[in-house]
């Protein structure tokens, strides 16, 4: 593995020779039910909300709220923009590099010339990427425990959890 493969913290299904999980890994699910379904979204280690996802054979983990306000990335598209594959966020289309975690823009050359010259640029790294493995028809997601501050970290809290349950629509009594 190259250490750009190694640096985007992705995996892709094959057979792995180890039989046993990584140390401080946390199950996900079964390989099949993941892929079968796309995605999936877990609370690891009781601390991080994490979406997982299979996309063009290989799996991608990452915090699973957007950095910039929140959004619920599991409902997010994928598309891809200039070569490299996001998720982008449902709400105010915020777009993410899966393998990295880059928050990606589209810049103009110079706004005065006809038409618009546009290209796509990094903002640098804003969501928070997790290592994932597959051993055994299982999957497991290792988080990142990089102590350096990512701005998806933000929306990792107690009282952030706290406050999406009482925004909850309510049940109506039955009568």
């Amino acid at each position: 593995m190259s250490s750009e493969e190694e640096t985007s913290q992705t995996s892709s299904p094959p057979s792995s020779s180890s039989s046993s999980p990584p140390p401080a890994s946390h199950f996900i699910g079964k390989t099949d039910d993941i892929v079968k379904a796309g995605r999936t979204t877990k609370l690891v280690n009781g601390c991080r909300d994490v979406l997982i996802l299979y996309h063009q054979g290989q799996f991608h983990a990452m915090d699973m709220r957007c950095y910039h306000a929140g959004g619920a990335l599991q409902y997010g598209d994928i598309e891809e923009f200039n070569g490299r594959q996001c998720i982008v966020c449902p709400w105010h289309k915020y777009k993410i590099t899966l393998a990295e975690g880059e928050g990606l823009y589209q810049a103009v050359d110079n706004p005065t010339a006809k038409p618009l010259r546009t290209y796509w640029c990094s903002k640098g790294v804003k969501q928070r990427i997790h290592k994932v493995t597959e051993v055994n028809g299982d999957v497991y997601v290792t988080l990142n425990d990089s102590s350096e501050a990512i701005e998806s970290d933000v929306y990792q809290t107690e009282k952030y959890r706290t406050v999406l349950l009482k925004a909850q629509p309510k049940p109506k009594p039955k009568t």
